[in-house]
């Protein structure tokens, strides 16, 4: 299987993003080639969603929340910070969308 490099990956959820008539920012630059992304999904009233990436019970990529519901924005941002002390390649793209949209193409697992 060939993976996708993460540049071309956001920069096609932005666009997905953007053509929503979503705003979307990346917050911060990874790795081009192979960076892991958070997205944070911010509603403008002072919360957010983070989603992150998993792997399913068969190995596929999907998303899961940080925590379940929204949690205020602060924290999301305290979580990116410290991840990305852990991974200097992690990237983290934040979508400004009152309707909460994500953007995402691939499942979102709720475990």
């Amino acid at each position: 299987m060939i993976q996708l490099k993460t540049k071309i990956w956001v920069d096609a959820l932005l666009r997905r993003a953007e053509s929503g008539l979503a705003a979307a920012y990346v917050i911060r630059h990874g790795d081009e080639d192979a960076g892991a992304v958070l997205v944070k999904v911010a509603d403008l009233a002072g919360q957010a969603v983070l989603f992150v990436p998993a792997r399913d019970e068969n190995g596929e990529r999907v998303w899961t929340r940080y925590r379940q519901g929204q949690v205020p924005e602060a924290e999301v941002d305290a979580y990116c910070q410290r991840r990305a002390g852990d991974d200097p390649d992690i990237w983290v793209i934040e979508i400004e969308d009152r309707a909460g949209r994500h953007f995402l193409t691939e499942p979102v697992a709720d475990f």
